[in-house]
């Protein structure tokens, strides 16, 4: 007996997960059924299996930050690592969630620091001494790990709308 295998294409830039689960009888055709809700953008059923993806959505635009802010910072880094203005929305949305971009912000549970709330906080010290205050430090630092661990800041947002962190 073989089971199908489905190929979902997911061809706009919004994450998005796959989540398979086993059909309880055979279908005979394959379905497509799509929302337009922007939380499930289509379900795949085959013969014996059901593939869902699952889209968490777009940061909302984030405008241009004031000079001199962390934001400002953040985006003029963002455009040196060449990635798109919606990598900077991710970002804003994600660091707004985590810390509101308060380069001080300490999260007395986890002990988690500063505006990419690095845990634990000297971790930054790996971008500069200044890493407790210096906003452009944490930034540098923050950017780095996003790029390391999720490929990009709308990957860390993806990340974090589906677990609650990042």
């Amino acid at each position: 007996m073989s089971v199908a295998f489905v190929l979902v294409a997911i061809t706009d830039q919004s994450p998005a997960m796959a989540v398979e689960t086993m059909a309880p009888a055979p279908q005979q055709e394959s379905q497509v059924i799509s929302a337009t809700d922007g939380d499930v953008s289509g379900i795949v059923r085959t013969e014996w299996k059901t593939t869902q993806v699952v889209t968490y959505g777009t940061a909302p635009a984030a405008g241009t930050p004031d000079p001199g802010t962390a934001m400002a910072i953040a985006l003029t880094m963002v455009a040196a690592r060449g990635w798109a203005t919606t990598q900077y929305d991710c970002l804003v949305a994600l660091w707004n969630k985590e810390s509101r971009w308060n380069v001080y912000a300490h999260n007395a549970s986890s002990g988690a620091y500063g505006i990419p709330q690095a845990l634990p906080g000297s971790k930054m010290a790996t971008a500069g001494a200044d890493w407790a205050t210096n906003p452009a430090t944490q930034i540098t630092w923050g950017l780095g790990y996003i790029e390391a661990r999720y490929g990009d800041p709308c990957g860390a947002w993806a990340y974090s709308q589906r677990v609650g962190w990042y």
